[in-house]
This record gives C-alpha cells, sequence and structure tokens, in this order.
C-alpha cells in the first residue's frame, strides 16, 4: 500500500468519525465516551486498508472495493450531513422543501463520490474533469437509487416479513439488502461504464 493511500484512507476515517459524532450529537442519542469515535476510525480505517492491499495485491477487486466502500461510507455521511443541516437552518422537515433538501444532499454526496472514486478507488490519474464522464457517474448512482428503493420495497412490501420478524426490523433488513444490491451495482457501474480504463 502507497503512502498516498495510507494518508487518504487516514483523513476519510478521521471524517466519517466526525460525521458520526456530529451525527450522534444532532440525534440527541447519547453514547458514553462517544468522542472517541473521531480517534478510533482513522486507526480502524488504516488497518482495514492494510488487509485489503495485502489480499489487493493478489485480487485487485478486493483493493478497489474496500476504497470504494470507506468513500461509500463517506458519502453517505456527508448525505446525511447536508440534509440535516438543511433542516435544522430552515426548521423544515417536510414537504417540497424536505425532496429540495435531498436532492441537494444527494448531489453533494454524487459529486463528492465523483472525485474520490475518480482520483482515488479507480486512479484515473489524469485529472480533467470531464461532463460527460460526471453524467454518466450520475446515471449510474441514479440507477443505484433506483436499484436501492425497488430492493428495499420488494423485500418489504411483496416478500414481507418472514421467519417471525416484526416488521419494524424487517424494514432494516429490506433496507440493508437494498444497501448492499445498490453498492454493488454503483461499484460495477463505476468500474465498467464509467471509470473503466
Amino acid at each position: 500500500m502507497a503512502k498516498k493511500d495510507a494518508i487518504i484512507g487516514l483523513i476519510i476515517g478521521f471524517l466519517i468519525g466526525v460525521f458520526l459524532f456530529i451525527g450522534l450529537k444532532t440525534l440527541q442519542i447519547h453514547v458514553s465516551g462517544s468522542w472517541l469515535i473521531i480517534l478510533l476510525f482513522p486507526p480502524l480505517t488504516l488497518l482495514g486498508l492494510v488487509v485489503a492491499a495485502v489480499i489487493g495485491k493478489k485480487f485487485l477487486a478486493v483493493w478497489q472495493l474496500a476504497k470504494f466502500f470507506l468513500v461509500g461510507a463517506l458519502n453517505t455521511l456527508l448525505d446525511l450531513g447536508v440534509l440535516n443541516f438543511l433542516m435544522w437552518s430552515s426548521g423544515v422537515y417536510t414537504g417540497v422543501f424536505f425532496v429540495l433538501f435531498k436532492g441537494t444532499s444527494f448531489l453533494a454526496a454524487a459529486t463528492n463520490s465523483y472525485f474520490w472514486n475518480k482520483h482515488w478507488t479507480f486512479e484515473r490519474r489524469n485529472g480533467v474533469f470531464t461532463e460527460r464522464e460526471y453524467v454518466k457517474f450520475l446515471t449510474i448512482a441514479a440507477v443505484g437509487l433506483l436499484v436501492n428503493v425497488g430492493t428495499a420495497g420488494i423485500v418489504v412490501d411483496v416478500i414481507g416479513p418472514q421467519f417471525g420478524v416484526p416488521e419494524q426490523l424487517w424494514a432494516n433488513v429490506g433496507a440493508f439488502i437494498a444497501a448492499f444490491a445498490s453498492f454493488i451495482w454503483n461499484f460495477i457501474g463505476s468500474k465498467f461504464m464509467v471509470f473503466k480504463k
């Protein structure tokens, strides 16, 4: 693993820790020693990257998946952070403005994702921003959103709770499966359609 990858991993781990800490405070979730999240995430992220780099020597996709996962975690927290900031600063939590806020937060996260994935995950070193590539990336992300929502809808509404699992827990199972499905779609789309070499 290159020194640059270690530094970027530490930075992303730090940002994830900061966003998680702020999220807990914003949602008024009190966890004893929650400030430790900021200190723990950078070394945990670095450890995960070291393991992925070792495995990635044999299987490049593992290395790229690890970086893509970290960028995705950062993007998710950025999306939630922007959304919550807009809601908090305006006092609006529903209606048309919520939809506008969600669209804004999605675009902020997608733009962040584009740059991190282009320059770090898939190492497109040319550094040139092209509208065509960005639009392809946003298209993949939009389809990923549809995959996410569609998968969740199928699991929750079509299949429905299984094995006596309560509805609230089943909805979270559906959301987890949907997140995994859209993660796979976004990775494949980014690797083979947007940032292909």
